[in-house]
């Protein structure tokens, strides 16, 4: 089946008058936390910062379509939740150790220089790249819903499931003292080290079926640059380096995926 593609022109100028938005954006909250001497309110800004985006590709971009509506609601859905569940998770607590580390290093006098381009700015051209298939499913064909469409809706619904439902266990491990320090081996951390990272990875490609619906394939790219962030970047990498030193985790890993759900293998 031969697939219409829309002129690419207006496809790359609302692209970069996004990356202008989230740029914008990001030296905003970076001045924010400049006198708050806190740079971790840039993971809580990560997910919103997609809503925002998202929000200003559907509004700039021509036509109000079922698949336009569709990824607009799901991406405000994935992004409040994420949000919100991180300023739970982090609002009231200490700067992230990695910045901690940061801060050490340059100074607390040079630190707020070197934040801007280190964490902001960086993580606002991430966001940016990342967001391709969103826009791309705004902006491309509109011939109703595909098969393609319902694919994406499926993987994203998995993806959101692992995702929330993995941090509410987690949370709700964590929140009772006598569990501090020990390994949440329940739920859906039965079958895999990573149900919220592996989440995350599948609602994207989720948004990535969404874009090739629409009849742009190139912008998956946003998709596969989170996944490898999620894998070889910020998510089970480095994670797995610190959760090696805690007791019974050696067990865990060999029994658990790491990243794609399975069922755990049964012990010697």
């Amino acid at each position: 089946m031969c697939i219409k593609i829309t002129n690419p022109m207006p496809f790359i100028t609302l692209y970069i008058q996004g990356l202008l938005l989230i740029l914008g954006l990001m030296t905003l909250l970076w001045l924010i936390s400049i006198p708050l001497r806190n740079v971790s309110i840039v993971d809580i800004f990560w997910g919103f910062g997609f809503v925002m985006v998202a929000i200003y590709y559907y509004l700039a971009s021509d036509g109000f379509f079922d698949r336009k509506i569709l990824v607009l609601l799901l991406v405000s859905l994935w992004g409040v939740r994420l949000s919100l569940y991180l300023a739970y998770r982090n609002v009231g607590k200490p700067e992230d150790y990695r910045y901690q580390q940061f801060r050490q290093k340059y100074g607390p006098h040079r630190y707020w220089w070197f934040s801007y381009f280190q964490v902001f700015l960086l993580q606002g051209i991430l966001m940016w790249l990342i967001s391709a298939p969103l826009l791309a499913a705004m902006t491309g064909t509109d011939e109703g819903f595909t098969v393609l469409d319902i694919i994406g809706l499926v993987v994203w619904g998995i993806g959101f499931f692992f995702e929330a439902v993995g941090d509410m266990q987690l949370a709700r491990f964590k929140r009772h003292p006598e569990n501090k320090g020990k390994l949440y081996t329940k739920g859906l951390w039965r079958y895999t080290r990573h149900p919220n990272y592996f989440g995350d990875a599948a609602v994207w490609w989720g948004y990535a079926f969404f874009s090739i619906a629409a009849g742009w394939y190139w912008p998956v790219i946003g998709s596969v640059i989170m996944t490898l962030l999620l894998l070889k970047v910020s998510g089970v990498k480095l994670l797995e380096k610190s959760m090696r030193l805690r007791k019974g985790y050696e067990d865990y890993q060999k029994r658990t995926s790491a990243f794609i759900p399975w069922f755990p293998a049964s012990k010697d």
